[in-house]
């Protein structure tokens, strides 16, 4: 006999405003069962686990809860202002006969000592103390909302194995696919209202979204078709058979109705990004670097080259010194000893994981804009903010709405709009998948990798760096950072551990060079040939002739008028133009190994 669901949820209905948010929703949870629930940001899926949590009342529906059974939710900004410190926060949480160690050894695990004061918390911080109060109970039912963000990566692997090793039911929305994929053995998907149930977990899901959209399609393209049909029959064949044939106008209408009423998929974000000028070849360069803070090391002696085109990756626990490193990379921090080179021509972007960017009190419009015109330029092409911001699914009636009123997702996709209208061709991306639901992921993902010029991104997010990254560096404590070839996994393979590595790993040193063996078809020499020497010498003065001579080319192809009154002198421009630029990338491929050929010499 099959066990009785623990929480059961039927028919749940809710609408806000003028629409209807939920139209029938329902969750089945079996004791011990671990389910994903996963929809579009602004789906419900919050609201839904609020109703299986109790903290909101549906306008209709029935709730089931086994009497007895215990339950706890997390949600995505807890309130901790009522209680003297973080410890007080998570015994609240508890009751009588609860085993009180787990809150400390909880706390103490989530990097928390108990004794913070909520007003002097981060947001990641206030997230770990929610996480300790909500696991320490062992409740019958646990309900967890994004509980990924804001944590680090070893910090993500602890909370994955207690997750995996509890005997509680879970519900969770996550955005972060490997820790879906690990945990859940079922999934829920909230769609337009409703939800739909597959007895997999979360790594069959998108495939079964897929299929199910499809079918979707075929059954709407079919009624279209049908619609024509009968319109065809109005126009052409009613009027002898007029009084025979009331039925059937009857029938065309509740067709043409019924089409009004089937529910598209909720549309995809249409991530662009503004280009800016085209980067030199050699992006950046640090060599031996190191940067402390009194006696607290965060960077040693790392060396590293970064070239047009490259998706860094930067991996490490929270207070590792990710961003220092990023600062150090892009100029804006000087060593403490070591070199950094920067590129020619570069125009970074930067998306700051505290979204400092956006200030509450700012309406959508002043976010995309910065308070000037109307009109953005989107590479070289005038576009108004609301048909750009309509491309990250923000309709008209929220153009003034407040940053402050917008949910973690919206302000996720605002912040995104924002930096990608910036003229670049470096992005800096601290934590960019916070808050964003898969398919704006997906899109995220598909824009970088088409984006023709260089990314460094600082993510927690395994799935998003094996999608990503070129090379990842990792942080291996004590200052130490290094670079190995490929994504997260990649990376794993290659040292047999990954950010969390036991205190008795092999420690690498260094940067690239560290990660893997040297391949480089150049052979340590004790000298440079004439050739070689005559080639650096004269190399960055052929360098710069191409680049003139492509900038005049492209001066002549400005002419919109050239085209109409010289084809052929269009067309020559355009091939002359073609090869000067595949003369330049030549050159410049020949002079960065020459460099670095004559940097291994002279060591």
């Amino acid at each position: 006999m099959a066990a009785a669901p623990i929480l059961f949820l039927q028919q749940i209905r809710l609408r806000l405003g003028s629409s209807e948010l939920l139209e029938g929703a329902e969750l089945s949870l079996l004791p011990g069962e671990k389910v994903a629930l996963v929809g579009r940001n602004g789906s419900g899926k919050s609201t839904l686990l609020k109703i299986a949590a109790g903290e909101i009342e549906p306008d209709g529906g029935r709730r089931f809860l086994q009497p007895g059974a215990t339950i706890r939710y997390l949600p995505q900004e807890p309130d901790l202002s009522a209680y003297p410190n973080v410890l007080a926060y998570v015994e609240a949480g508890m009751q009588a006969g609860d085993d009180h160690y787990r809150a400390t050894y909880l706390l103490n695990a989530l990097g928390l000592t108990g004794a913070e004061e909520p007003q002097r918390l981060s947001g990641g911080e206030a997230r770990r103390a929610a996480l300790a109060r909500v696991l320490a109970p062992e409740p019958d039912i646990i309900l967890l909302d994004e509980p990924t963000n804001h944590l680090d990566l070893p910090a993500i692997e602890w909370l994955e194995n207690e997750l995996s090793s509890i005997r509680s039911a879970l519900v969770i929305i996550s955005h972060d696919r490997r820790f879906l994929a690990d945990l859940t053995r079922s999934t829920v998907w909230l769609d337009r209202g409703v939800t739909r149930r597959l007895d997999k977990g979360f790594g069959g899901f998108e495939e079964w979204r897929d299929q199910v959209l499809e079918e979707e399609e075929t059954a709407r393209h079919k009624l279209d078709r049908q619609i024509v049909r009968e319109e065809h029959w109005l126009t052409y064949g009613v009027t002898a058979r007029r009084k025979r044939n009331v039925r059937r106008l009857d029938g065309l209408f509740a067709l043409r109705q019924e089409r009004r009423d089937l529910k598209r998929n909720v549309g995809d974000v249409k991530i662009s990004v503004a280009e800016g000028e085209t980067s030199g070849k050699m992006v950046m360069e640090a060599k031996d670097i190191s940067k402390a803070y009194g006696e607290r090391v965060i960077v040693k002696d790392f060396t590293t080259r970064v070239i047009r085109g490259d998706r860094l990756g930067i991996i490490g626990a929270n207070g590792a010194g990710k961003t220092t490193l990023i600062k150090l990379l892009t100029g804006e921090l000087p060593p403490d000893s070591g070199t950094v080179r920067l590129g020619a021509n570069l125009e970074l972007a930067s998306l700051d994981q505290r979204r400092a960017t956006l200030s509450a009190d700012m309406t959508l419009k002043e976010a995309v804009t910065g308070g000037g015109s109307d009109t953005l330029v989107i590479n070289g092409q005038p576009k108004h903010f609301m048909g750009y911001l309509k491309d990250f699914l923000f309709g008209p009636e929220q153009a003034g709405t407040a940053v402050s009123k917008l949910s973690g997702g919206e302000r996720g996709r605002l912040v995104l709009a924002r930096v990608l209208s910036l003229p670049s061709n470096v992005l800096v991306l601290d934590e960019p998948t916070n808050d964003l639901d898969l398919e704006t992921l997906d899109l995220l993902q598909e824009m970088l990798a088409d984006y023709p010029g260089t990314v460094i991104v600082v993510s927690h997010d395994r799935d998003f760096l094996d999608r990503v990254a070129t090379s990842v560096v990792v942080s291996d404590g004590g200052g130490q950072w290094t670079e190995y070839p490929g994504g997260y996994s990649d990376m794993v393979s290659q040292r047999g551990y990954g950010v969390t590595a036991p205190a008795s790993a092999p420690k690498a040193k260094g940067g690239r060079q560290a990660a893997l063996p040297q391949t480089s078809s150049h052979p340590a020499k004790q000298k440079l040939s004439f050739k070689q020497k005559h080639a650096l010498e004269t190399l960055p003065k052929e360098i710069a002739k191409l680049e003139a001579e492509i900038a005049k080319l492209n001066a002549v192809l400005a002419d919109g008028s050239l085209y109409a009154r010289d084809p052929q002198k269009f067309t020559d421009t355009g091939k002359a133009l073609e090869k000067a630029q595949a003369a330049l990338s030549k050159a410049e491929d020949e002079w960065l190994e020459l460099e670095a050929l004559r940097e291994e010499i002279e060591g």
